[in-house]
């Protein structure tokens, strides 16, 4: 229990910074964060605090969903977009094309590191992730059309409010998914999770998800 509730913090604080490094690269980011840069843009709100806002106003869509939200799901809400706000206070705008990629990069790799651990915690998931499996059980959906509507309607939004769409939204989405697949193996200390095959077929199912 120990282990597990230090991963649940240490992932929730890394996926913030991980996503913090991002936007500084200034190459674009994911779907949400595009998201939320564009609602802080037109209400002078952090991104961080609109990333937290959000979050909460997704947990409201669980309700008609009949999702069950976590420990994990709500410290999601709480910390990341905290841990986000926090690291784009002491980490500059990043120029140069070799270090924005570098910085891109290691954003993506520090999600995927984070997303194993507070997955890999089992405290429950976070609001996006939630919505995600809500539709698809109440829809009947597979978890990859809801993913793509609901990602895609997000980037457009977003991109309309002027967040930033790039080569790093590219690159997350073709990534984050084969990273989050090696990273749960390593990092599953939910009980009763014991066997390689098995946390090796319950990552590849994840991973899955996020893609």
């Amino acid at each position: 229990m120990t282990r597990r509730v230090i991963q649940l913090f240490v992932g929730l604080f890394l996926y913030g910074a991980g996503g913090a490094l991002a936007i500084q690269a200034g190459l674009g980011v994911d779907p949400w964060t595009v998201f939320a840069q564009g609602v802080s843009i037109h209400t002078s709100v952090g991104i961080g605090w609109v990333t937290n806002i959000l979050g909460l106003l997704i947990l409201l869509l669980w309700i008609p969903l009949r999702q069950r939200p976590g420990i994990g799901t709500i410290l999601n809400i709480l910390l990341v977009g905290t841990s986000m706000q926090a690291t784009l206070a002491v980490i500059p705008p990043i120029s140069g094309l070799f270090a924005q990629l570098a910085a891109l990069l290691g954003g993506v790799v520090i999600v995927a590191i984070a997303s194993g651990l507070y997955i890999g915690a089992g405290f429950g998931p976070g609001p996006r992730d939630g919505l995600m499996t809500g539709m698809h059980s109440r829809l009947g959906w597979p978890i990859w059309v809801c993913r793509a509507a609901v990602e895609l309607t997000v980037l457009g939004a977003g991109w309309l409010l002027g967040g930033t769409v790039g080569v790093g939204t590219v690159l997350y989405a073709l990534l984050i998914g084969p990273l989050v697949h090696l990273a749960l193996p390593l990092l599953d200390a939910r009980p009763g999770r014991g066997g390689s095959s098995h946390r090796t077929r319950r990552a590849a199912a994840l991973a899955d998800d996020r893609t």
